[in-house]
């Protein structure tokens, strides 16, 4: 009897998730002037002046304001480049990372 071979005719297909998304919250303090919290706002992320007013104005009224929504990478690093801006000026400008829901 010759010996004969059997192989599987499924293939096993990956399942490929979608990264994560975070969001990028600005922390509203008193000492950060607005207009240069809305600078950081048009140079970081690529706001017109109109949006990053509206931002920047959410933020005082409620105390904190989603300001984007990108994969945990571009977050992280766009929040720490927007928060060491204001501290190389000498400004308590926080700005923070946590998970969409």
């Amino acid at each position: 009897m010759p010996a004969t071979t059997t192989t599987p005719r499924t293939k096993v297909i990956p399942k490929v998730e979608r990264p994560k998304l975070y969001k990028v919250i600005l922390v509203n303090d008193d000492f950060t002037p607005r207009e240069f919290v809305t600078r950081v706002l048009q140079g970081e992320f690529k706001m017109t002046e109109d949006q990053a007013h509206k931002v920047m104005i959410t933020a005082h009224k409620l105390g904190v304001c989603v300001v984007a929504v990108f994969t945990r990478d571009v977050a992280e690093t766009k929040a720490t480049r927007a928060t060491d801006a204001g501290r190389a000026k000498g400004y308590p400008l926080l700005f923070t990372t946590e998970p969409e829901e």
